[in-house]
């Protein structure tokens, strides 16, 4: 008889599914938070694994900020009409409209904290009783304290104190009325992993995460690409560079890295050799405070 072997990849892979079922068995109103980044794509791939050729038990779920890239956006919207499944899209301009919040200023004027308040009531609008996520553990130190199902009050709060064990691959969801889960299939998967998976199933992606030439703001050796949020200052330069992402928020929070990388395997090897997470060399809303995620995800972000 011959042994039945998974390479590490089919691993993760198994387990991510494992994950995807438990959260339809167990919640009567799932949600897939979807941006049209790398980690929420190959989120849609693994679920198109778990539940073809049936449908999704849940709808796909984006909390546009209006500060997204284009070519995310467009990808996003031929995914979702590609693979014939339910996109709810709510966006924070509404909210701050409704809500009278204060819209950021400086400059780099980024929403990313006011996407709480809009998840928040599309959870309630919807009655989601769990949003899955493509957050990963070594993303971030506050994510790296994160459970695969992580319970959320019933204001959709937080508390990194109250986590329940995880043993087994067995995942607790139970939870009182108004309470939420966040669930993280690729919890345990790296940036690496990540991309592995992509080249190995062929996950297609949007143009950005690949090199490219754009307009950019050096900003303490981190590439902001221009567009109509950013306010220049008299002494800023911009300069053209070839640039790729890798990782996709909004582009008043997200700088691009220099890169000549221009297809996976290239991408790959620059990884393979880089010394500073994704966040860390791209995220510049995680470096307002240490805590900076750790405060949001406590007030109920993703």
């Amino acid at each position: 008889m011959s042994k039945y072997h998974l390479d590490y990849l089919e691993q993760l892979e198994s387990e991510a599914i494992h994950i995807f079922r438990e959260v339809a068995g167990q919640f009567e109103r799932p949600a897939l938070l979807f941006s049209g980044g790398k980690d929420s794509i190959t989120l849609v791939h693994l679920a198109l694994k778990a539940f073809r050729p049936g449908k999704f038990p849940f709808p796909l779920v984006h909390i546009d900020t209006g500060h997204n890239f284009p070519e995310v956006l467009e990808f996003r919207d031929q995914l979702a009409e590609q693979i014939d499944e339910k996109l709810i899209i709510r966006k924070v301009e509404d909210t701050i409209k409704e809500k009278g919040l204060t819209e950021p200023k400086g400059k780099l004027p980024s929403r990313n904290a006011l996407q709480t308040f809009t998840l928040l009531d599309t959870v309630e609008e919807f009655e989601f009783d769990c949003c899955i996520g493509g957050g990963r553990r070594d993303e971030e130190k506050a994510r790296a304290k994160e459970r695969i199902f992580s319970v959320r009050d019933d204001f959709g709060q937080w508390d990194p104190k109250l986590q329940r064990p995880e043993l087994w691959n067995t995942y607790n969801g139970k939870i009182h009325k108004g309470e939420q889960v966040r669930a993280f299939p690729i919890s345990n998967w790296t940036e690496l992993d990540v991309w592995n998976y992509i080249l190995k199933e062929n996950i297609q992606l949007p143009s950005i995460y690949f090199s490219h030439e754009r307009e950019v703001l050096n900003l303490d050796n981190q590439f902001i690409a221009m567009n109509e949020f950013v306010n220049l200052e008299e002494d800023d330069i911009v300069t053209k560079e070839k640039v790729r992402y890798r990782t996709v928020g909004d582009m008043t929070c997200t700088a691009a890295v220099l890169s000549e990388a221009d297809n996976l395997e290239q991408v790959i090897a620059e990884i393979i050799t880089t010394k500073t997470s994704e966040r860390g060399e791209t995220r510049i809303d995680d470096r307002t405070s240490e805590a900076a995620m750790e405060d949001r995800k406590k007030a109920g972000y993703f």
